[in-house]
């Protein structure tokens, strides 16, 4: 005897809205204040806040969060962070800038001048958060071939570490795409001083930069002309790109004595290796990282680079824990 297939059931309007406000999960791609544009699973874009337990959400964070009306709603969970890149605020207090950055790009320029100092800080957060970093010397067009073989030499020392380098200019195509390839399967963050051509550089990288603009603008009700912090951009060539204005500097201002021994991927290999076993390789006796100097396995310049920056931070847990 057969059986009557049963009529498909019909959502009542009170399912259908459980339904429609049920939890799912969203990306954070741009932050404006208090409010958030979280872009779910399909690509589209919501305006929401956050609970305030959460705390203070950044662009690149994995959350989930619940419809409330016509694209919006409120961000209900933070999902763990694989990495988190921060700065301090007037106040001194941590100030998260951007989530889940796994390669930190240090663009450079003939100007303003290159900075060797202000490269090795951003290697330390690149290690310390486990960031693969890069260093990208943008407007090559403007260095003489000279020019540009010295400043190649000045840089071995970041590429014996592992850093790629690479050269490139806007009006290249070739080298674009080349520096597309670098970008694919990475959430990457632009670093570097004012006027070394990052915002080019994005609008390059994402031709249509001004539609995203205009519907991040209209996700959130405030304009076209409405900044914005932080943005994450879904790259063509693949990967994301979160631009940010804040990451022009970094002061290891909560970097740690052993962070800061952690964050130079070159002393790795000899800990342990020092006569004392709180040696800080400021010119102990028996300290194999001086002796690694002498024989040309570390670079002078970056343990001198390193001993600066140890002094600043032992000055700074001594005026945080006087006596």
């Amino acid at each position: 005897m057969g059986h009557r297939k049963a009529a498909p059931r019909k959502n009542t309007p009170d399912q259908q809205t459980s339904d429609n406000n049920s939890v799912q999960p969203g990306l954070i791609i741009a932050h404006y204040g208090r409010d958030l544009v979280v872009e779910d699973a399909q690509g589209t874009l919501h305006l929401c806040t956050a609970r305030k337990k959460l705390g203070r959400l950044v662009c690149g964070d994995r959350v989930q969060w619940q419809p409330s009306g016509d694209k919006q709603g409120v961000v209900t969970t933070l999902d763990a962070r694989r990495s988190l890149l921060a700065r301090p605020d007037p106040r001194g207090n941590e100030r998260p800038l951007a989530a889940n950055v796994d390669q930190i790009i240090v663009v450079c320029a003939p100007e303003p001048p290159l900075s060797e100092g202000l490269i090795d800080r951003y290697l330390v957060v690149a290690e310390l958060i486990g960031a693969q970093p890069l260093i990208l010397v943008n407007k090559s067009d403007l260095f003489s071939p000279t020019a540009q073989a010295q400043l190649q030499a000045r840089l071995s020392t970041f590429t014996r570490l592992g850093c790629p380098v690479l050269f490139t200019s806007t009006r290249d195509t070739t080298q674009i795409k080349t520096l597309s390839q670098h970008f694919n399967g990475h959430t990457s963050i632009l670093v570097g001083q004012s006027g070394v051509g990052k915002s080019s550089l994005v609008n390059l990288l994402q031709p249509d930069t001004d539609i995203r603009i205009g519907q991040l603008s209209d996700a959130s009700g405030l304009g076209k002309h409405t900044t914005t912090e932080t943005t994450l951009y879904h790259l063509v060539g693949g990967g994301d790109l979160i631009d940010s204005p804040g990451v022009r500097d970094f002061q290891l201002w909560q970097v740690t004595a052993d962070d800061l021994e952690r964050g130079f991927r070159e002393l790795h290999p000899y800990r342990g290796q020092c006569r004392f076993h709180n040696c800080r390789h400021r010119g102990e006796p028996g300290c194999a990282v001086a002796a690694a100097v002498s024989t040309g396995d570390i670079d002078a310049r970056r343990l001198a680079s390193y001993r600066d920056l140890l002094q600043q931070a032992l000055q700074r847990e001594k005026e945080r824990y006087p006596g």
